[in-house]
């Protein structure tokens, strides 16, 4: 008997999909949505083709072209009309998140989810509250109780907004629990959170920093986003997002961090997030657009890969390009 070939009688096209191990579906897929409230026309993003800046007017309309693809759930990031130096705009009621998640929350069935961080919102750059004179320092710091503070009104002002779930990615520490109490405290408790759990200073970034006018006016982020070195690190981080009451574990990014995705899933029980990131879109068209890969193929390949290493749910800007394919 030869017992070579047992592997390939499995790999045939009538038994090939009776056996596969993952399958990726719609419901898997969180798009990301910009909104800008410093236009009246869709504005596309250069560095991710096929994305655009949209205005507030144009925001429901977006999201039902999202969820034409099967796709259900939008994550929305804001370009505020204005910043300051603490991010004021990131928790006013009139804000731009504020008033695209009550638009969306009337007039579709959508499940949206907040970004909430101040770097779009404060002149700096920055995630936080810096230290006075922190542009002429060599090494920056962010006061971190005082964001934590701020961080807890922009989660609370998006869930009165009507927003489902609210996603802090700033890496501030304990803003788990202040979030939450936050919440709580004003009557959200059934509003989830789903924290950027181990979000690493990437060079992977750079595209959303462009979409988001996001990008830090001096320094960097290594002070408060994880090093690359790093995995044990990330396991401490979960950890302490789960006692302080996540409800969702983010990974980001994706595709460089598989390993810290399956060492999170092995760790926790609770649904595991992936964020396949701005970088990782623009590579793939950049390599498409010089005909050295298929898109369609490498696109879908990725996201299966994110969700084959652990990831339950996976925020991708090839969101509405895979669904349509599935």
């Amino acid at each position: 008997m030869d017992l070579t070939r047992r592997p390939r009688r499995l790999r045939t096209d009538g038994v090939r999909p009776l056996v596969r191990e993952t399958e990726l579906s719609a419901s898997d897929l969180i798009a990301p949505v910009f909104v800008d409230a410093t236009t009246d026309e869709r504005q596309p993003i250069e560095s991710m083709p096929g994305h655009e800046r949209v205005p507030l007017d144009e925001a429901v309309a977006r999201v039902e072209e999202v969820r034409e693809t099967g796709v259900e759930a939008v994550i929305l990031f804001g370009i505020p009309e204005a910043k300051d130096e603490r991010g004021t705009r990131a928790w006013a009621a009139d804000g731009v998140v504020q008033a695209a998640t009550r638009r969306i929350k009337d007039e579709t069935d959508a499940y949206v989810i907040t970004d909430v961080c101040l770097c779009e919102y404060t002149s700096h750059g920055h995630c936080g509250v810096l230290e006075e004179g922190a542009a002429e320092e060599p090494t920056l710091t962010v006061r971190n109780d005082e964001t934590l503070a701020l961080l807890g009104q922009i989660a609370t002002s998006h869930a009165d907004a009507g927003a489902d779930m609210v996603a802090p990615s700033s890496m501030t520490d304990g803003m788990v629990g202040a979030i939450r109490e936050s919440l709580d405290g004003a009557g959200h408790d059934d509003v989830a959170i789903m924290s950027y759990a181990a979000k690493y200073e990437s060079a992977f970034y750079g595209p959303f920093r462009d979409a988001a006018d996001g990008a830090p006016a001096f320094g960097d982020r290594r002070h408060y986003q994880m090093d690359p070195a790093n995995a044990r690190e990330a396991a401490r981080e979960v950890a302490l997002d789960v006692e302080q009451g996540a409800d969702v574990l983010m990974v980001k990014p994706a595709l460089p961090y598989l390993d810290i995705v399956a060492s999170v899933r092995e760790q926790v029980d609770h649904p595991v997030a992936a964020y396949n990131v701005s970088g990782e879109y623009a590579m793939l068209h950049a390599a498409a657009e010089k005909g050295w890969l298929d898109l369609e193929a490498v696109a879908h390949e990725s996201l299966l890969s994110i969700k084959r290493a652990g990831a339950d749910l996976i925020l991708t800007y090839f969101a509405e390009d895979v669904a349509a394919q599935l």
